[in-house]
């Protein structure tokens, strides 16, 4: 599974489209559990990653930074710096390879690193770990990024404003985990790319 520059530029447009037709429903999730301000600030971050992309990059390392860079200038709050991270980490692991799978490793990896939260801290980490498997094994599917995000809702939050909620963060889908499941959707959706 070889990225390109192309596919990449489609994946974010995909990306993008699935943010703003979602970002009052990421913001609505947002509410009860954060600062209610998820999508909003998504759909900006991913308006200025489609504007820069739209001068296409001369390879994938200059087209993942110009995304991390874009995300952490526009996005607020923790998404910016952790979608940020992961698009960072993507541009320095492309140096040597243009294989998806090791990419989103690499990705995963940062987010882990940046923001300390595991699996089960009902955070985008969530989405991430149980999804990049899927991915390398060639078994991603639209159910399993549903599941991955609709287990987040019994979680309870440990890492984020949610975390200070405690118990009363369950009963609520994690607004990162959802739009890191709009990521996967687009990834299914963009020809080539799995």
């Amino acid at each position: 599974m070889t990225l390109t520059v192309d596919t990449l530029c489609t994946w974010m447009n995909k990306f993008a489209d699935k943010v703003e037709t979602n970002r009052q429903h990421l913001s609505d999730l947002d509410t009860p559990i954060g600062d209610g301000d998820h999508g909003f600030n998504m759909d900006r971050g991913m308006k200025a990653v489609e504007e820069k992309l739209a001068t296409k990059p001369a390879d994938l390392t200059s087209g993942f930074k110009t995304i991390a860079m874009a995300l952490i200038s526009t996005v607020g709050g923790a998404s910016g710096p952790l979608y940020g991270t992961a698009f960072l980490e993507m541009a320095k692991k492309s140096a040597s390879t243009d294989d998806l799978n090791e990419l989103l490793e690499a990705a995963l990896a940062g987010i882990e690193m940046r923001g300390g939260a595991k699996p089960g801290d009902k955070t985008m980490v969530d989405v991430w770990d149980k999804l990049v498997p899927e991915v390398k094994a060639g078994n991603l599917t639209e159910d399993k990024i549903k599941a991955a995000v609709l287990a987040t809702k019994d979680m309870v939050a440990h890492k984020g404003r949610a975390s200070y909620l405690g118990e009363r963060s369950k009963g609520h889908i994690d607004p990162g985990a959802e739009s890191s499941g709009y990521l996967f959707e687009a990834m299914l959706e963009t020809e080539g790319l799995l």
